[in-house]
């Protein structure tokens, strides 16, 4: 989402209250009549508040009384919107709406009321709509005594107190950029995820069909036909036996293979420290590896940290026509750090391909980041880091 801007009426769209104007030109008239309108406004939301918080609150014990200040907190956020739309027309405040609460995929009732419950841009508003009645009683009377008696002085009066609705607005009724932020974020790490795993299963189920799959069918047949020479043609027989046990060993090494790309049983028994020395051990060119870590992080992290270096080293070892690589990885506080270099000829880049972006949004769903740092004519340095997570016993 755009986080929200809170410019008023500059040119420049900077933040700050609007720059001085003529007295009584229409921007003046707008903030008097919002001033004006505040009182019923401010009466109706006071009163609103007030009676959702004291009768939710007291049937709270009841089986109606969450339910209905949860539906209280949804109707809170519709007298907000109104005043957002109301600072727009009048003061013109750039105010950004919330994200709307994803009620649809809330699940049962009782997880949608919950949701509501918790959601601060309805809590927000009843703050607003309760603090907001002595200034509406205050900046109607202000202005209509004005009107009539400080004629004069009512344009520079009505500014202040206008300035000071500004404020309110942007505080209270704004939504909350970092909030809004990591909304955004964790659902679109959510679908990252999803995708990433639907596409795991495709792979691993094709892999499994195409190879080991055909290779044991054909096994079986050949198994078959030895069978039935076995007593006619006993030399032929024993030919077909061992190529059968040939593609045994073929199909047992597609099933360690395909294991491996699951996970493999190095990086459970021993680690990291082992399971990359396995993976540079089968890389073109030649890695250092460099593992500094007193603990293993958690099984998760750990698997993310190994098909990164995997992937990267692949890359190494078919686009980069490098002569060394290293690959480093420590820990620094609540991070986990991997540093893969090669002295290539560059040129990698996020948009370069899917490997690269894949690599980055995996990353990118449980908090981590994915830097590649690669001009053209080399060297390569790609920064992976990733959440510390202490690994359960």
């Amino acid at each position: 989402m755009t986080a929200p801007s809170s410019a008023a009426g500059r040119p420049d769209g900077t933040d700050g209250f609007p720059p001085p104007r003529p007295a009584y030109d229409i921007h003046t008239w707008k903030e008097i009549a919002h001033l004006l309108l505040n009182l019923p406004t401010t009466v109706f939301g006071f009163v609103y508040a007030i009676t959702v918080l004291s009768v939710g609150g007291g049937l709270a014990v009841t089986v109606i009384g969450l339910p209905l200040l949860a539906l209280s907190l949804l109707g809170a956020r519709q007298l907000g919107k109104l005043e957002r739309a109301r600072a727009r027309a009048l003061l013109g405040v750039r105010v950004e709406e919330p994200s709307p609460l994803p009620l649809a995929r809330g699940g049962g009732l009782f997880q949608r009321a919950w949701m509501a419950l918790k959601d601060p841009v309805g809590w927000r508003t009843l703050l607003y709509d309760v603090i907001r009645l002595p200034w509406g009683i205050l900046t109607f009377c202000t202005v209509l005594t004005s009107l009539f008696v400080l004629w004069p002085l009512l344009p520079y009066l009505a500014r202040g107190l206008a300035n000071v609705d500004r404020a309110m607005v942007r505080a209270l009724l704004s939504p909350s950029d970092e909030l809004e932020r990591r909304i955004a974020e964790l659902e679109s790490d959510r679908g990252v995820v999803v995708d990433t795993a639907a596409a795991d299963l495709r792979r691993i189920e094709r892999d499994l069909h195409d190879g080991a799959q055909a290779r044991l069918v054909n096994l079986a047949m050949g198994l078959g036909l030895a069978k039935e020479k076995l007593l006619e043609d006993p030399d032929t027989a024993a030919e077909m036996v061992a190529e059968a046990h040939g593609e045994v060993k073929l199909a047992l090494q597609e099933l360690r293979d395909l294991a491996r790309g699951i996970h493999p049983a190095v990086l459970t028994d021993r680690g990291l420290d082992a399971a990359l020395s396995s993976v540079a051990a089968r890389c073109t060119v030649p890695v250092k590896v460099t593992v500094d870590l007193a603990d293993r992080p958690a099984a998760a992290i750990e698997g993310i940290a190994y098909f990164t270096v995997s992937e990267l080293l692949q890359n190494v070892s078919k686009h980069s026509a490098a002569r060394s690589a290293s690959v480093d990885v420590w820990r620094t506080a609540d991070r986990l750090l991997i540093q893969v270099h090669d002295d290539g000829r560059g040129g990698a880049a996020l948009d370069g391909g899917t490997g690269m972006r894949g690599l980055a949004d995996r990353l990118g769903a449980v908090d981590g980041l994915f830097v590649v740092d690669s001009p053209v004519g080399g060297p390569t340095e790609v920064t992976a880091e990733l959440p510390w997570r202490d690994r359960e016993k």
